[in-house]
């Protein structure tokens, strides 16, 4: 299959001035306002949680936990017709019902005084500033992250309208008015001037509510209400507006909601390609008088890092199209060649050159509309053989699994937060994400194109069959399809994304035909939708004998690649056995490129080691044997990264598993890349996970160097593990592992100038030599002092690279360091400040878990903190905080408006203070 591919629609170009900084009212000027403009509703709304689903006497629906409701008034037959633009049978449509709808509760009238409520910035997550529910009988356990996401949230807010008399709209009609809604966390309805207008369901994906007719000339009250339920989600879902918020404005005649299509293929000639552009054009409103448009559409380069718009590089034929009466809808399709085009690519060996087309739609010689399309030009090609081929480069896929949460901000999205994740996984090596299990924020996409990301977007972990009671399954039924088609429309111009995934572990993998025709439906509509990109699910348990695989046009695969339990360490446990699965799905499907969308399942908590080490490459974690990897008590586990979940293989395993099968296995997608909140495997009285190969905070834990080992083995570095201040372990085995990329087959390590032996990559384990990236010393016993590692070049004499460890002094002092400097007075950028605590000689104590407190004096204020612990229960805004094994995190936003000098102090008891300057800009 060859795939070529393109990005997604912005807001157009003349507003983007307008869209730095928040505006609570639209500017009107005939003469200077252009046709098109899209404000953020970031600020001056006001907010209330209701802790119960059942406060307000609303629901979208009747659910498990409405089990005691009587008298709910249901909002369903009001928000339904909402699915109406994305489904494809007419006879299927949902009717509006007659009135006004239901009457508005008090919150969403508009003369209530929330005076008292909480002034809230959207993006905003509820739940995440906590406190965390600790113990076992509380309504949010470890699973969703023990915190207080449930319950119903209302915003309220106020929105101007100007006076559209005398726009030039002319006789294609006045101005037309919709919210966008990025992200609503969950059964979204949308009130204005005290009327319901709409709503979504689903809190992962992108909604418009058309406010024209009801919204008027000045001012006018807008109140947004969600509703989350408990067991609702595997992982933590957020809470609330967590998404931006848009007030778009259009005029009658325009481009439609996410409505270019563009596509690339390769020319007829050497160094040709041709772009394919639809370009679909409405008239919005009831009128009964035609118009005929006009649509021209240029194409220019991109700055990636910038987003500043540069030369013109090709311009399509002008096209006329006419639009007989209101709700007319009509696509304009064309094509043109770009000479010796600037390609899209992955970074780590190409560039992701991106094009914008900007399209403007003219009435007569006025200009209507104008929309602009990110874009990239690539060729993809899955080869069942050969691999993936990225404009021709055979690609191994180096990937992570992403949650949607952003650590300690919770999942209210931030741009610089999610920018610092990609910079720290571009550092890893790393090449690719899947988004798991939902659609991303839209500029989380933006991202992974400017940057060069290979992505899976994945819309659904269940169908029809639940994994929690409160799920999506409750609405599958009537949301599937339009769920799709929106989420495939939003994201299908995005040249990062190479494929799309409709589902996670799915239930139905476990029935015959019935699940494999549920698939195929949903695999027929990503093909509707968008013909160039496979769609596939991730199968943990549907093997190569069985009906489900067939639909999909990947095989991709969740740990049964390298088998499900099926190492010696493994043998005991209970659950499903599987043994490696690659060559029996390649010999079933020799046409179907395979790739492992979830591998390892790994467990760790950085900086912590537990002894005895197991003496295997790969086991689980069995907190009741002495060399089980955690620790019952304080519900760690060690962090020499041998351990995993009961179903989940270490590194080392998975390694040796890809390289034996590539490359008709693609490569690997790891669970995950960092820890996110909620799944705590194997401790669920914690509130986030231990399965990232960095922890909630961004820090790297040491299987970090150990994947950056294999994804960058030019890399001419060593790490070695454990830390070596160890008090009370003076004459203990104490095991020292090195990881290493590239160089030779052997390395030597010395304690304190008396070498261990040289040993062989992999030595000692049952995985042999040369399919490792790790050496082992496991007899070396603790002294106090330095550890020096040396792996060796290939010929065995010269040194490729060197570590050293030593020995901690007691705890001195704090230090301070900030990722930037600089950030800008805007309300949502971000510095990370690093804590360290740290001897008389600038060493981190790797052991330290001093309390340190946080003070911010100047225009900012501290947003969040944190350690990377798992196991603490710390709010996440308290200025005060233990490190974890020497680590803390301050994450510091500078006001809105601001410029100066911000001074971050941190004190602990018995320690030297320490304090940084950050500015505004």
């Amino acid at each position: 299959m060859i795939l070529h591919h393109h990005h997604h629609s912005l807001p157009n170009l003349l507003t983007l001035l307008l869209l730095l900084t928040p505006v609570t009212s639209l500017p009107h000027n005939p003469s200077l306002s252009p046709p098109r403009t899209r404000t953020p509703l970031t600020t001056a709304w006001r907010f209330l949680r209701l802790p119960s689903t059942l406060a307000d006497g609303l629901a979208y629906d009747l659910r498990p936990d409405h089990s005691n409701a009587t008298n709910l008034t249901l909002l369903k037959p009001w928000i339904l017709p909402a699915a109406n633009p994305f489904l494809s049978d007419p006879a299927t449509h949902h009717s509006v019902p007659t009135g006004r709808g239901p009457a508005a509760p008090e919150f969403a009238q508009e003369g209530f005084d929330d005076g008292r409520w909480e002034a809230v910035r959207v993006p905003h997550d509820w739940a995440v500033k906590g406190p965390f529910y600790v113990g076992e009988d509380v309504p949010v356990g470890g699973g969703m992250g023990r915190l207080p996401s449930q319950g119903v949230g209302w915003y309220r807010r106020w929105v101007d309208i100007p006076n559209d008399e005398d726009d030039e709209d002319g006789e294609d009609g006045e101005a037309h008015y919709y919210l966008d809604v990025d992200g609503a966390m969950a059964y979204a309805s949308v009130w204005v001037n005290g009327v319901l207008a709409g709503g979504w369901p689903y809190g992962y994906n992108s909604f418009r509510v058309d406010l024209t007719g009801l919204v008027k000339t000045g001012r006018n009250f807008l109140a947004v209400r969600v509703d989350n339920p408990v067991a609702s989600s595997r992982w933590y879902p957020g809470a609330g507006l967590y998404r931006n918020v848009w007030l778009t404005r259009v005029g009658g005649v325009g481009v439609g909601q996410w409505g270019t299509v563009v596509r690339t293929r390769e020319g007829e000639r050497k160094g040709e390609a041709v772009v394919e552009l639809a370009v679909e054009v409405e008239m919005r409103g009831q009128g009964e008088k035609g118009v005929d448009a006009r649509v021209v559409t240029e194409v220019h380069e991109l700055e990636t890092e910038t987003g500043k718009v540069g030369k013109k590089v090709a311009e399509f034929a002008s096209a006329a199209v006419t639009l007989e009466k209101g709700g007319d809808k009509q696509t304009v399709n064309s094509s043109v060649v770009i000479k010796n085009p600037k390609r899209w690519g992955p970074w780590t060996s190409q560039k992701p050159n991106l094009y914008v087309a900007v399209t403007s739609v003219y009435v007569g010689d006025r200009l209507a509309d104008t929309y602009t399309t990110e874009f990239g030009i690539r060729t993809i090609v899955f080869d069942a053989d050969k691999g993936l081929l990225v404009n021709g480069e055979r690609i191994r896929i180096q990937g992570v699994n992403q949650h949607h949460d952003l650590g300690a901000l919770g999942a209210a999205f931030n741009h610089r937060a999610a920018q610092r994740q990609l910079e720290i996984l571009q550092d890893l090596g790393c090449n690719a994400i899947r988004m798991s299990h939902n659609p991303p924020a839209p500029e989380l996409l933006e991202l992974t194109d400017r940057m060069g990301f290979l992505v899976v977007d994945e819309i659904f972990d269940c169908w029809e069959r639940e994994k929690n009671p409160n799920d999506f399954h409750l609405i599958f039924s009537d949301w599937a399809e339009p769920d799709l088609r929106a989420f495939l429309r939003r994201d299908r111009n995005h040249p990062s994304i190479i494929a799309w995934s409709v589902g996670n572990e799915v239930g139905e993998q476990y029935t015959d035909s019935a699940g494999a025709a549920l698939a195929a439906r949903l695999v027929a509509i990503s093909h509707a939708e968008d013909p160039t990109r496979p769609a596939t699910a991730s199968m943990n348990y549907a093997k190569p004998t069985m009906p489900f695989p067939s639909p999909f046009d990947l095989i991709s695969l969740n740990y049964q690649g390298e088998g499900i339990r099926d190492a010696p360490a493994y043998a005991n446990l209970s659950g499903i056995k599987t043994p490696p699965l690659y060559p029996s799905f390649h010999t079933s499907f020799p046409n179907k490129l395979i790739f492992s969308s979830e591998t390892a399942a790994a467990l760790s908590s950085r900086g912590t080691y537990l002894f005895p080490v197991t003496n295997t490459t790969s086991s689980p974690v069995i907190d009741t044997l002495p060399s089980g990897g955690g620790d019952p008590a304080k519900h760690y586990v060690s962090a020499y990264e041998l351990y995993t979940a009961p179903f989940g293989a270490s590194a080392d395993k998975v390694f040796a598993s890809q390289d034996a099968h590539f490359p008709y296995v693609a490569g690997e997608f790891v669970w995950s890349g960092f820890d996110y909140l909620g799944e705590p495997t194997p401790y669920y009285t914690a509130r986030s996970a231990y399965f990232g190969i960095l922890d909630l905070a961004g820090f790297p834990k040491d299987r970090y160097f150990l994947y950056r080992a294999r994804w960058r083995p030019e890399l001419r570095k060593a790490h070695i593990l454990p830390h070596w201040t160890w008090p009370g372990r003076e004459g203990l085995v104490t095991p020292i592992h090195v990881f290493a990329g590239g160089g030779g087959k052997e390395a030597e390590v010395w304690v304190n100038g008396v070498s261990q032996g040289r040993v062989g990559r992999g030595a000692g384990s049952e995985l042999g030599n040369g399919t490792s990236y790790r050496f082992r010393w496991d007899g070396v016993v603790y002294q106090p002092g330095r550890v020096r590692a040396v792996v060796y070049e290939e010929d065995g004499r010269g040194v490729w690279a060197e570590a050293e460890v030593t020995t901690a002094g007691e705890a001195a002092g704090v230090r301070l360091t900030a990722d930037r400097a600089g950030i800008r007075g805007d309300g949502e950028d971000l510095s990370f400040v690093t804590v360290e605590v740290v001897d008389g000689d600038g060493n981190v104590v790797p052991n330290a878990d001093a309390k340190v407190a946080y003070s911010l004096d100047g225009p900012g204020e501290i947003a969040a903190t944190d350690n990377g612990d798992p196991t603490d229960m710390t709010s996440f805004v308290a200025k005060e905080r233990k490190v974890f094994n020497g680590l803390g995190l301050v994450i510091v936003r500078a006001s809105p408006g601001a410029k100066g000098t911000m001074t971050l102090k941190a004190t602990a008891a018995g320690l030297k203070a320490a304090q940084i300057t950050l500015k505004a800009l």
